[in-house]
């Protein structure tokens, strides 16, 4: 199992392929992510390789020829860590250390340690825990360079049991204990739930890094960990949040990714039980990355997988002051790209601002229009609070920007 250790400064090489399903721009920004992902994790990039295949190579990933060329560089650059930006099968992985001669991670591998850095309570702890066991338990036999059988005695006579299969059998009851734990605490959190009243509950939700706990921080007035890494929140937050005397709930929740591993999504379910039992989704999109459009998707994607999907959603474009001309394509806005576009009446000039009739467009660090994000989120919580208690009509009147 992955242990935290302190990997700061440790020298990688990044793999990745072109295929006809991931042409070579996607390519590139898969190992942007995957740069990003390995920076946050402690390491540095040293280089990248990339190879253009049909399918990867079912024995060892990439070519043989490109492999001879990833070994001669490891060898000579000392290179202590390859990362491979797909998942590797239990059997690549093996035939690629032979190879190389060096830790082989894959992205799956990569999330996972980061989850385990980045894990604070004991229920995110628990929940990482759970995600890795279940990754580690077929990877087992390449972990073990003596598979001898155990010695037999009175009452143990025939084969006995390999010591690869006493670890599978002792991961597999981790797995059930760990099940049952996480099992546990669900219940907990589910009653606890169920004890924070009628209230409103709007839920952030988003990719990772595009800035939902800086939001969270200036609109709850609280202290959610917030940093310029990858999954700097991994457990759920809830503050109580007042709107112009209009009370409600707001949830940070986990950052999601594309190429999110399976385990991560199976363990980390109960978390976003806060996105499926939220009245109010606040899909925050950071506009300054250049493929922001692709992480929309992935978000809308994950949303539809969890039955989300058709819940009210307010769009919120952050980072507006993060934002470069030369991000975007002529093609995605409405007017000529120019600087002006770092204003926010050219913002609602762009398609996105169309978005359903929810659209914003803030900056959560310098605190750019969020006069405008509050008074959004104030209708719609409005709306649904007055479906639920018709009777309070007359507390909560209309949004009024001098109202006290």
């Amino acid at each position: 199992m992955l242990e935290k250790k302190d990997i700061e400064h440790e020298k990688a090489v990044l793999i990745g392929i072109i295929t006809q399903d991931q042409n070579e721009e996607m390519s590139k920004e898969y190992l942007d992510e995957l740069e990003f992902l390995t920076y946050t994790a402690g390491g540095e990039v040293v280089k990248r390789f990339t190879q253009k295949m049909n399918i990867p190579n079912p024995k060892t990933f990439i070519g043989s020829g490109k492999m001879e060329e990833v070994q001669a560089f490891i060898k000579t650059h000392d290179i202590g860590t390859a990362i491979f930006d797909d998942e590797l099968s239990p059997a690549q992985e093996r035939n690629i250390s032979k190879i190389l001669n060096c830790k082989v991670l894959d992205r799956t591998n990569l999330i996972l340690d980061i989850f385990a850095q980045r894990a604070q309570t004991s229920y995110a702890r628990t929940q990482v825990e759970l995600a890795q066991c279940e990754y580690l338990l077929p990877r087992l036999k390449g972990m073990w360079t003596h598979l001898e059988r155990q010695k037999g005695g009175i009452g143990m006579r025939g084969p006995g049991e390999t010591e690869i299969e006493t670890d599978r059998r002792i991961v597999r009851d981790k797995i059930a204990l760990l099940k049952k734990k996480i099992a546990k605490i669900d219940k907990q959190m589910a009653v606890q739930r169920g004890n924070r009243g009628q209230l409103v509950r709007v839920a952030l939700v988003g990719y990772t890094n595009v800035g939902k706990s800086t939001l969270m921080n200036v609109i709850s007035k609280s202290e959610v960990f917030a940093e310029n890494k990858l999954f700097a929140t991994l457990d759920t937050t809830v503050r109580k949040v007042v709107i112009k005397n209009l009370p409600f709930l707001m949830s940070d929740t986990v950052g999601f990714i594309r190429k999110l591993p399976t385990q991560l999504i199976e363990s980390f379910k109960s978390t976003l039980d806060e996105v499926r039992e939220a009245d109010l989704l606040l899909h925050v999109v950071d506009i300054s990355h250049p493929n922001f459009e692709e992480h929309i998707e992935s978000v809308n994607n994950i949303l539809q997988d969890i039955e989300c999907s058709d819940k009210p959603t307010i769009m919120v474009f952050n980072k507006i002051d993060a934002y470069k001309p030369e991000t975007l394509d002529e093609d995605d806005l409405v007017t000529v790209r120019t600087n002006s576009h770092n204003t926010l009446d050219e913002w609602k000039k762009t398609w996105m601002a169309r978005i359903e009739g929810n659209a914003l467009f803030i900056s959560a660090l310098n605190k750019d229009n969020l006069e405008e994000f509050r008074k959004l989120v104030y209708q719609e919580v409005r709306k649904i609070h007055i479906s639920r208690f018709p009777y309070n009509n007359f507390l909560y009147p209309d949004y009024d920007e001098n109202m006290a």
